[in-house]
C-alpha cells in the first residue's frame, strides 16, 4: 500500500467517528496531529497535506467544519510537551506520525 494510500485511509478512519457524531451534534470537530519530526522535513509535510485532504475528501473542511492543531516534534522531550500539549486542547480526536 502506497503512503499517500495508506494516509487517506488513516484520515477516513479517523473522520469516521467524527462524522457520525457531527450528524448527532453538529459544529466544529478538532483533531490534534503529532509529528514526529521537524517542521521542515519534507516527508512529514506530505503527510500532513495527504491526511488534510483525504480528510476534504469525506467532506471534513478546515475552518469549516473541523479545526486542525499539528505539533512537529524532532525529539523524545518536545514530543513528550507537545502530547500533553495536544490532550489539554481536548480534541475529539488524536493522530501520531513517525517516518522511520
Amino acid at each position: 500500500m502506497k503512503r499517500r494510500a495508506f494516509i487517506a485511509l488513516l484520515g477516513g478512519a479517523a473522520a469516521w467517528p467524527l462524522a457520525a457524531r457531527a450528524e448527532q451534534a453538529g459544529g466544529m470537530r478538532r483533531i490534534g496531529v503529532l509529528m514526529f519530526t521537524a517542521a521542515d522535513d519534507p516527508y512529514g509535510k506530505k503527510s500532513v497535506k495527504a491526511l488534510q485532504e483525504g480528510l476534504q475528501e469525506l467532506g471534513w473542511m478546515e475552518s469549516r467544519n473541523m479545526q486542525t492543531d499539528i505539533r512537529w516534534a524532532p525529539n523524545v522531550e518536545s514530543m513528550r510537551r507537545f502530547a500533553k500539549e495536544l490532550v489539554a486542547l481536548r480534541p475529539d480526536v488524536i493522530g501520531a506520525l513517525k517516518w522511520p
